[in-house]
């Protein structure tokens, strides 16, 4: 582990909100998968301190691009910003934008940039994964790769649906089960974690 990632994970625990942050074995998974397609241009939707807009950066060649999507700034500008910032590996490659996820991918399907994206991790608000996952097909470039973190969200996916099913399981759920049954992808659900759906675009 790089170490500004170490300093990004000690500070993100000390925040009432830290067990957000993906675990290091995710963050690694993915960084294997990039090396593996040769990425050079991600997608990080859920920003949140900015761990795993850093491990794409890190996992990837200086003439790259990860884009990192959040609605909230805040985190990111308090623990993140200036370690980055001091970092001239890894600075360039981020761009940031402050915002609803779904608008901005929406707006990136209407410039015309569908499958022009190698790359795209999933760790934001559960209850809107399955829009996040129908518009990463769309971005993906065939032999791109899609990863979602939480798939297991705490294992409650494989409780039956009923009335005491909040409804970030439920959408949890329809996010796998969609990518399960999707036409255009093969998909692997990974027990690791709180559970990692690693989804590769058909050629």
């Amino acid at each position: 582990m790089d170490p500004i990632q170490r300093m990004i994970f000690e500070r993100t625990l000390s925040l009432p909100s830290g067990g957000m942050i993906a675990a290091p074995e995710v963050l690694q998974l993915g960084q294997n998968l990039i090396h593996l397609i040769k990425a050079k241009k991600a997608i990080d939707i859920g920003t949140y301190t900015g761990s795993s807009a850093v491990a794409w950066a890190l996992g990837m060649p200086s003439d790259s691009e990860v884009l990192t999507i959040d609605i909230y700034p805040g985190s990111y500008d308090s623990i993140s910003s200036k370690l980055i910032s001091d970092r001239p590996d890894i600075y360039p490659k981020i761009k940031r934008h402050v915002g609803p996820a779904a608008q901005k991918l929406d707006a990136m399907l209407a410039s015309g940039e569908a499958e022009k994206w190698d790359f795209i991790f999933i760790d934001a608000d559960k209850i809107n994964y399955p829009q996040y996952y129908e518009q990463s097909v769309q971005l993906l470039r065939p032999g791109g790769v899609i990863v979602i973190d939480n798939a297991l969200w705490g294992g409650s996916v494989v409780n039956r649906p009923g009335p005491l099913r909040d409804y970030s399981t439920a959408a949890v759920d329809e996010t796998n089960q969609r990518a399960s049954r999707d036409s255009r992808v093969y998909n692997y659900l990974i027990n690791i974690s709180d559970g990692v759906h690693v989804i590769f675009k058909k050629y």
